[in-house]
């Protein structure tokens, strides 16, 4: 969960390359993250586990390609797919616009709020 704020851990396995830093944009995540925070990610976190219910994860947009998004995971459908929902619906683009997501989509879950 993003609650987690960066520990000792975290950063270690940031410095050893095991966690990638992602610069929230845009009001989607309000109240939890803001535009400007940051986030450590963990881009192996799908390769034995599936994604659960209320994971924040990194995604890619299904329409531009340039594009990441942050959001949460609020459905697991069937066909490995992810229902991707931002926790402020007035300023999110995501799964009610362009639907449900397939894992290789997802890039990797959130692990901690950086500094």
């Amino acid at each position: 969960m993003v609650h987690r704020q960066l520990n000792a851990i975290e950063l270690l396995l940031w410095a050893l390359r095991r966690r990638r830093r992602f610069r929230v944009n845009g009001d989607s995540m309000l109240p939890h993250l803001r535009p400007g925070d940051e986030v450590l990610v963990d881009p192996r976190a799908y390769r034995r586990t599936s994604p659960h219910v209320g994971d924040v994860v990194i995604a890619r947009h299904p329409f531009r390609r340039d594009v990441r998004l942050i959001k949460r995971v609020v459905r697991v459908l069937d066909g490995d797919r992810y229902d991707l929902r931002g926790d402020n619906p007035a300023a999110s683009t995501d799964s009610r616009a362009f639907g449900a997501l397939p894992r290789r989509y997802l890039l990797g879950r959130v692990t901690a709020r950086w500094l």
